[in-house]
């Protein structure tokens, strides 16, 4: 039988990418994983929220899982916040975003199944932020790379729309009424 040697190690894909006051840090990349996972943590400070407009993707699930802090998830228009050691799974097509409404600085673990986007999406969205030097990042610009990379922008008022099958696990606290 022959052995085959295999490269493992404890965070294979580490890069951290800066969006604005928001930081993602990638542990592990699809060409870590062979395509079948995407897993990184995402810190956001008190009072921010995704720069990216709300959005949804038809190729993969999100998941999410608290680690410091409480960042608020509207989902399909029902806000739920994620604290730490809760989780939330956001379904194929389901139209998210998320705020850090709370008084402290959060950080989640995002896993996305199976591994459609990666570092490269976070680096084009980085230099669109970038570029507007604190104001309002270009929504066309946004929208353009958010589409090459899978990802379907919502119109600003979709994200108020009807709950559609948002699945929190682990006594994810609802505030969706």
């Amino acid at each position: 039988m022959t052995s085959q040697v295999v490269d493992v190690h404890v965070n294979p894909s580490e890069e951290t990418i800066h969006l604005g006051p928001l930081t993602v840090r990638f542990l592990i990349t699809s060409e870590r994983a062979n395509g079948s996972v995407v897993v990184f943590e995402v810190s956001v400070p008190r009072g921010q929220q995704l720069a990216a407009p709300a959005h949804s993707h038809d190729h993969y699930k999100e998941t999410v899982y608290g680690i410091e802090g409480v960042l608020t998830w509207t989902v399909d228009g029902r806000q739920i916040d994620v604290g730490p050691g809760q989780a939330l799974c956001i379904p194929r097509g389901a139209i998210h975003r998320f705020d850090n409404k709370g008084r402290q600085d959060a950080k989640a673990l995002c896993v996305i199944t199976p591994a459609a986007i990666g570092p490269q999406y976070f680096r084009e969205v980085a230099e669109v932020i970038k570029a507007a030097a604190g104001g309002p990042p270009d929504r066309a610009k946004m929208a353009e790379i958010m589409i090459l990379h899978g990802l379907s922008p919502a119109p600003p008022t979709a994200a108020g729309v009807a709950p559609s099958g948002v699945d929190s696990v682990s006594g994810g606290m609802q505030n969706g009424r």
